[in-house]
């Protein structure tokens, strides 16, 4: 399971999660998620939240998923992190969070970069933490459901999914789309069946639309189209050349489209996205 892509596909729609993980208090379109390049390095900032208001108080968010063990990570961050504020001075406050699964995957950093590790601007968050949490808002219940292990993941689905009070359709694509990365042994139509708890209001989202027999596959491609443009958009902003790829998109069959929206967040420049296209048509 490619988590870290499954965790910016979900920063990317719901900043939420981003910001209650860090206890900050900010309406979640005040921020929006990207990757930046660094000018004249090799370095990228895989996750930024940049806020979108004019409050000053509200900070920039660094933010790096870390499933591997490598020894060489907060010597990267802190560089990367350092070198991006001092070529864009932001002229605001900085968070960095840091998700690891467990513990044991930390790996301390070499004693230059020590200092950095106890700033109070540092925030890490173990996922193992949130296994057996009772206590958690609608927002971060998504943030256990991806700490769950195999045995639990199907019934916390579920019993998140019947907060159909406390959670919005977007909501049901979220839980649609973690089950996706989690249980790659199930297709669509199995999951589906698995969630029929809430069948009623799943046939308003886009997951059910693709699995349904009744969904049309026109219907399903302009979906997907749309979802390409705001992604697509967000990660390189609105440049010509990225609008006429955009017009392109209807002449490519659904199934591409799909693995489009799985594979951009690994793309660091537009010309990644050429690449992609150019080996797809």
């Amino acid at each position: 399971m490619k988590t870290d892509t499954l965790f910016y596909r979900l920063f990317l729609r719901q900043p939420k999660l981003a910001l209650e993980l860090l206890g900050l208090d900010y309406p979640n379109d005040s921020y929006q998620f990207s990757s930046e390049e660094i000018k004249q390095t090799a370095f990228r900032i895989d996750g930024l939240f940049k806020p979108v208001t004019d409050n000053p108080n509200q900070p920039l968010i660094f933010v790096e998923v870390q499933y591997q063990a490598d020894n060489d990570f907060y010597g990267r961050l802190f560089s990367e992190m350092t070198l991006y504020l001092y070529q864009n001075k932001p002229k605001r406050d900085w968070l960095v969070l840091v998700i690891y699964p467990h513990r044991t995957i930390e790996k301390k950093p070499s004693i230059e970069f020590l200092p950095f590790l106890n700033l109070p601007q540092i925030h890490r968050i173990y996922l193992e933490d949130y296994q057996n949490r009772s206590d958690l808002s609608p927002s971060l219940e998504f943030i256990r459901l991806i700490a769950s292990d195999k045995q639990q993941t199907m019934s916390q689905a579920k019993a998140l999914a019947e907060r159909l009070d406390k959670i919005d359709l977007d909501g049901l694509d979220l839980i649609e789309t973690i089950l996706v990365y989690k249980l790659p042994h199930l297709n669509r139509e199995e999951i589906r069946k698995m969630l029929s708890v809430y069948e009623i209001k799943l046939q308003d989202t886009r997951f059910y639309q693709e699995v349904s027999a009744e969904g049309e596959q026109k219907g399903q491609q302009e979906e997907c189209i749309k979802l390409l443009n705001r992604q697509l958009r967000r990660k390189f902003g609105v440049q010509p050349e990225l609008e006429t790829i955009l017009q392109s998109l209807p002449t490519h069959p659904l199934e591409k489209l799909e693995d489009l929206a799985d594979d951009l967040l690994d793309f660091k420049a537009m010309s990644d996205l050429e690449t992609w296209l150019a080996e797809n048509t």
